[in-house]
C-alpha cells in the first residue's frame, strides 16, 4: 500500500466510524440492540491501529 493509499482508507475508516457510532447512539437510545454496532466499532478501531502503525513507518 502506498501513503496515500493507507490516508485514504483512515479516511474512509473514519467516516464509517462516525456513521456507526450515530447509529449506535440511535439504538441505545431506543433500547435496541447494540451489540453488533459495538463490534464493527471495536473491528474498525483494530483497522485504524493497524493502518497508523503503517502509516508511522512511512514517516520515520
Amino acid at each position: 500500500m502506498t501513503k496515500q493509499e493507507i490516508e485514504d482508507e483512515i479516511r474512509s475508516l473514519k467516516s464509517d466510524y462516525i456513521r456507526i457510532q450515530s447509529d449506535l447512539e440511535k439504538l441505545d437510545s431506543v433500547g435496541g440492540n447494540t451489540a453488533n454496532a459495538e463490534k464493527q466499532l471495536e473491528q474498525i478501531e483494530n483497522q485504524l491501529a493497524e493502518l497508523n502503525k503503517q502509516l508511522d513507518a512511512f514517516e520515520d
